[in-house]
């Protein structure tokens, strides 16, 4: 059991299991995820929760959750204790969102406030965010009934030990009223190059998904980009459906845009191809030898060499190498890896740029 900040460059060294290559439909899905929100019943909700009560709110739950030996062994980390560097990795890493802790320097988090995880990362628990308990679990590939079982078997620990603010007409309490009742956010992430090239349709997977109740968004959720081509499909709606019906409703949709990601891969290979693996050299020639090169820009071209390898286009880099590289090029990630003395602090935005690239050279070496 570890409550303080793991070492920062071994914990940048791996990724989490769910980014393996050997996943069902992982041409195009890369994950698929269940959130559960949820609130203790005897505490204020959070913009109502004093410090000292979300202190104890955080020591009820590290108890419970050290105890449950989360994929063997529970990794406790408190915000508080964790430098800027840490809370941006583990965001990149989609264990903690931007809302638990800031990662700008100088920016203190709030106190109660922490995450807890296991090794494999397919399970985590973040602590007084915008709920007093926000646990996920994460499956590789699209398996949306094994996450959700995930979910569902570390929900009924935590309620078997600590009471949830729950009532029979509404269903769970959450801070925000989108949640009410399941508590339950679905979705999948899905990597859709060939869409996102022909934008037309594209906008046709946003309408088919609203008309479902369904949103699209970026990587990481809720007002973000969608980075290296990858979108979130996920349920908007929780009150007035159960939680199999929405995980239904996701998974009844999903196969349709992987069905229809695939016909645009197939047309696009059919009528262009000399133009296709003319872009997945240029990325694989420009990742190669760059001297500096962004964040967003590498995703990209990352993103065409996923797309190459699905093509077959070439094949001197394996799948689970650009899924490890998907997190690893990220800002807090490339610091972590290439520094030999760490200082906990975040570098300027020329440094990773070059700090990027150097590792990009390293790991698709010819």
């Amino acid at each position: 059991m570890t409550q303080r900040e793991p070492d920062v460059k071994k914990f940048a060294s791996h990724v989490g299991s769910w980014l393996a290559s050997d996943h069902p439909e992982s041409d195009v899905v890369l994950s698929c995820r269940v959130r559960l929100a949820r609130n203790l019943a005897d505490y204020s909700f959070i913009p109502r929760l004093a410090p000292a009560a979300a202190e104890e709110v955080c020591a009820k739950l590290r108890d419970v959750l050290i105890d449950a030996k989360l994929d063997g062994e529970t990794q406790f980390v408190p915000m508080t204790a964790a430098s800027p560097l840490m809370r941006l990795m583990l965001r990149e890493r989609h264990l903690i969102s931007r809302d638990l802790a800031p990662s700008e320097e100088g920016l203190s988090a709030q106190p109660g406030r922490a995450v807890a995880f296991g090794s494999s990362e397919t399970i985590s628990v973040m602590i007084n965010e915008e709920d007093h308990v926000r646990l996920q679990a994460i499956a590789g590939g699209f398996q949306l009934e094994a996450a959700w079982r995930h979910a569902q078997e570390i929900d009924r620990l935590l309620e078997a030990r600590v009471p949830f603010a729950y009532t029979q007409k509404l269903g769970y309490l959450t801070g925000c009223p989108t949640n009410v009742g399941t508590g339950l956010r679905a979705s999948v992430m899905m990597h859709l190059p060939c869409l996102s090239l022909v934008r037309p349709e594209l906008e046709k997977v946003f309408a088919a998904a609203q008309k479902t109740g369904l949103a699209v968004r970026g990587t990481y959720g809720e007002g973000s980009r969608a980075a290296g081509d990858f979108y979130q499909i996920s349920n908007q709606i929780t009150l007035g459906r159960s939680e199999a019906q929405l995980v239904d409703d996701l998974a009844a949709l999903v196969p349709c845009i992987l069905d229809f990601e695939r016909k645009v891969r197939a047309t696009l290979d059919r009528e262009q191809r000399a133009a296709l693996k003319d872009r997945v050299g240029r990325s694989l020639g420009l990742l190669r030898t760059a001297r500096a090169m962004h964040s967003e820009t590498a995703l990209a071209h990352l993103s065409n060499l996923r797309l190459g390898i699905h093509l077959g286009l070439f094949d001197g880099v394996g799948l689970g190498v650009l899924n490890e590289l998907g997190v690893q090029v990220q800002k807090g990630h490339v610091q972590a890896l290439a520094q030999e003395v760490l200082s906990g602090e975040l570098l300027e935005a020329s440094e990773r740029d070059r700090l990027r690239s150097s590792l990009l050279r390293r790991r698709l070496a010819a």
